[in-house]
């Protein structure tokens, strides 16, 4: 398997991804990642914010969604509140 490399945690959790291996999936200083653990693996997924148009496509297909589902709105603001708890 390519790009497969080892490393170990210190002592404050911190694990090193191997410079190789950085520079392929070119991830730089402050790159976020999703930490999944289960059964002795852990899993680092690098993650991103989405660009502008994966953005637009993102709201495009939520508008659709909403308008399938009957939502307008002014349903908004009644839904945001329910979701954050208030009423």
């Amino acid at each position: 398997m390519a790009g497969v490399a080892t490393t170990k945690m210190s002592s404050k959790g911190q694990v090193v991804i191997p410079e190789a291996i950085r520079k392929r999936l070119g991830l730089k200083p402050g790159s976020q990642f999703v930490v999944v653990g289960e059964k002795g693996t852990v899993i680092l997924k690098a993650i991103t914010a989405p660009s502008m148009t994966e953005f637009d496509d993102l709201i495009a297909q939520a508008r659709k969604q909403a308008r399938e589902a009957g939502m307008k709105r002014s349903d908004i603001p009644a839904a945001i509140r329910r979701v954050r708890g208030r009423k």
